[in-house]
């Protein structure tokens, strides 16, 4: 696992950043929590960046998050709960699947469990008992989910512009009729996406995804595209991102 530390002795905090980045997302968080007096950590999370990228197949029990969660007597699917809406008024009631279609271990279960070992193993040797958390995109559900999971480590989560998981199954229009579709679509692209992924895989392409989230146009410089971009050509990069994108399933912020 590849990750990024700066500052001094003052209070901990692990930044876990979003969808298809990693941590030099956080270059300049980085920074100014340094000048302000923090210890401030960013992660690669397993499958993304710089960290190891094992095929699905490949990748032992171990490193798969739903192994631990599932192998006893907890349910894999949530049934009747109670979602909101867009518009905040009313409710639904939904099955939530937790577990990862193609059982992949990038998962938010995982993601959330290296969290809490990345925080036991490195951040926490220095004599401080609990982390601050700070994520962005999904890797709120993985910040929130390692909360929920081991609270004893953390003194809480700081969301910027959270991901609500609008392709997750349980938040998909007529599900019974729109879910075999979808996940034809990602089977294709797992199988024949290829192409797709490397016109994508271009900085213009890059560019032109970053200024939709993006509120300050400006801060979609070459730096930040480059340094985006590169870890996704590294090999195995393009499998992890097909399987995310078939990850229709898990924990939701709710």
């Amino acid at each position: 696992i590849r990750y990024q530390a700066t500052g001094g002795d003052g209070p901990p905090v692990v930044l876990v950043h979003g969808l298809f980045v990693n941590s030099d997302h956080w270059r300049k968080t980085l920074a100014g929590l340094a000048d302000a007096g923090y210890r401030a950590y960013a992660l690669d999370l397993f499958g993304c960046g710089y960290s190891d990228k094992p095929s699905a197949e490949s990748a032992p029990p171990e490193c798969n998050g739903e192994t631990r969660r599932f192998s006893g007597n907890e349910p894999s699917v949530l049934r009747n709960i109670e979602l909101g809406t867009a518009g905040g008024r009313d409710t639904r009631i939904v099955d939530v699947d937790l577990r990862h279609p193609l059982g992949s271990p990038y998962n938010f279960y995982t993601w959330a469990d290296q969290i809490a070992d990345f925080c036991r193993d490195v951040v926490l040797q220095k004599g401080d008992h609990q982390v601050s958390l700070v994520c962005n995109s999904i890797g709120s559900i993985s910040a929130l989910q390692a909360v929920i999971d081991y609270p004893e480590l953390f003194t809480g989560v700081f969301v910027v512009c959270p991901n609500f998981r609008e392709l997750h199954s349980a938040e998909i229009p007529f599900a019974t009729l729109t879910m075999p579709v979808i996940r034809t679509i990602q089977r294709l692209l797992r199988e024949r996406g290829r192409g797709t992924f490397d016109a994508l895989a271009k900085p213009a392409a890059v560019k032109n995804i970053l200024n939709e989230p993006y509120f300050v146009t400006s801060a979609v410089d070459e730096t930040l595209i480059q340094v985006l971009l590169d870890p996704l050509l590294t090999p195995g990069a393009r499998e992890v991102v097909f399987d995310v994108l078939s990850y229709s399933a898990g924990p939701l912020p709710e």
